[in-house]
């Protein structure tokens, strides 16, 4: 392997569809750490809203799709802990019963990472490219911290940011209620549980609500712009890569 390995972003659904933005920050984040990155051009979906439903023959479809594409590559990188945990946790076990497939899984697998993870414990990274004067708490989502052990590395960079002062919220470690297809399955229960998260996130005085993961991100900005609040959701890559010129997460278009 080389000084600067050969990087596969692995994009994300949500990212692709909703918050290219992500992609971009993610992408200087990775060259800011001597990292050759590309984007293959045949990914899909990781597969984990099927895997969460049960549906293993699509989960298995995709896994198979996605295993060949990303395996030419030195690492693979997605600015997501819930789709990095799909890569990293879930495609082996897709393959108890085919060895081969499996190999093919598990050596995917071992070189699949988080975003911030990747940055801090593979290269090393201590101070982001990223300069913001602001007010910020950072929710943790639940695949990157429970599958991933993505804690420390975000707010590690985030301190090193001059001029941003992180502060936690109550119960930074609890859900907030998105789960994938949680929400879709259990509506009541879901609101309840961002109501509470965004009123915790609201009582730090913050500017900003971040976290590494879109979907959370989503379901919090949705409901904190059905209250008006005043709140900014932003994904973590885009505050470390300083890159503010797209509107903040449920404000609108990009710009």
């Amino acid at each position: 392997m080389s000084d600067r390995p050969r990087v596969a972003l692995f994009v994300t659904c949500l990212v692709d569809l909703f918050r290219p933005s992500v992609g971009w920050a993610a992408v200087e984040l990775l060259e800011a750490a001597g990292c050759r990155v590309e984007v293959p051009e045949p990914q899909v979906c990781c597969g984990q809203p099927a895997f969460n439903s049960g549906d293993r023959r699509t989960t298995e479809d995709l896994a198979r799709q996605t295993i060949p594409t990303l395996e030419p590559f030195d690492y693979v990188v997605a600015p997501s802990g819930s789709c990095a945990g799909m890569l990293r946790k879930h495609f082996p076990e897709l393959f108890d019963e085919d060895p081969a497939w499996k190999r093919r899984a598990e050596a995917v697998a071992a070189k699949s990472f988080e975003l911030v993870s990747f940055l801090v414990e593979v290269r090393g990274m201590r101070k982001p490219p990223g300069r913001l004067c602001v007010r910020a708490t950072y929710h943790d989502s639940c695949s990157g911290l429970r599958e991933l052990g993505v804690k420390e590395q975000p707010r590690a960079l985030l301190r090193a940011i001059p001029g941003l002062e992180l502060v936690e919220m109550e119960a930074a470690e609890v859900c907030c209620g998105f789960g994938g297809t949680f929400c879709v399955k259990y509506p009541e229960i879901s609101t309840k549980m961002v109501e509470d998260k965004t009123r915790r996130a609201e009582a730090t005085g913050a500017e900003l609500l971040l976290a590494g993961d879109l979907g959370c991100l989503l379901n919090m900005a949705g409901r904190l712009a059905r209250r008006g609040s005043a709140l900014r959701v932003r994904h973590v890559a885009e505050v470390l890569a300083g890159r503010l010129d797209a509107a903040p997460i449920g404000y609108g278009k990009e710009g």
